[in-house]
């Protein structure tokens, strides 16, 4: 069997976030291979990622964007578990992806549950008159303002918008995916963007 060092465990838990118990288990299970433990962790990690949503986040990073003009930025709250991933590349660089997301899509909320209901009453009222004035029949009118208001939410709400670097993904996708890879609960609490002659937008 492989020795383990201290380096190793040191490497792996850089690369996964996950506990140093943990690192050296996988380690010893997969005789020092560091890339095979590491996806062995991560894959584990995918299915407890959502045990973790109930998870107090009470560390993180101020994460600060702003445009090559100087015209547009992002100041953004994501928070984690502890200092140790707060300080992690992964961590830093989901920050940087989802503020540049925000400069660029200008999300107002970050969760469908976030929105107000009277702007959700106000919206699904505004569909379902213009889809009467469109001469749409009565009994299809329904399901056709919701399928309007599940556009309405994807332009809206960060966590359901499509990543601009990758549309195969959503925002909310990226944060589990880094929940699963870095073992903690991570959380948007929120953002505020500010862009030249707008009133800025803040959640």
């Amino acid at each position: 069997m492989a020795q383990i060092t201290a380096q190793m465990v040191k490497e792996l838990r850089e690369m996964t976030g996950v506990g140093p118990l943990e690192c050296k288990n996988a380690l010893e299970q997969f005789e020092g291979d560091l890339q095979k433990a590491a996806d062995y962790l991560r894959e584990k990690g995918l299915a407890k990622a959502a045990k973790k949503s109930d998870r107090a986040t009470n560390d993180g990073i101020i994460h600060a964007y702003v445009h090559h003009n100087n015209r547009l930025g992002v100041l953004l709250e994501l928070n984690c578990e502890t200092d140790f991933v707060a300080r992690t590349e992964q961590f830093r660089t989901l920050a940087n992806n989802i503020a540049l997301q925000i400069a660029n899509l200008g999300a107002q909320y970050v969760r469908r549950e976030d929105i107000p209901s009277a702007v959700i009453e106000a919206e699904r009222e505004l569909q379902r008159r213009r889809a009467l004035e469109e001469g749409k029949p009565e009994n299809v009118v329904d399901r056709i303002v919701d399928g309007r208001m599940e556009k309405f939410y994807e332009e809206l709400v960060l966590f359901e918008q499509p990543f601009i670097k990758d549309d195969s993904v959503t925002i909310g996708d990226l944060v589990k995916q880094a929940i699963a890879e870095l073992g903690e609960n991570i959380t948007v609490s929120r953002f505020a963007r500010f862009a030249i002659g707008e009133s800025g937008d803040t959640q």
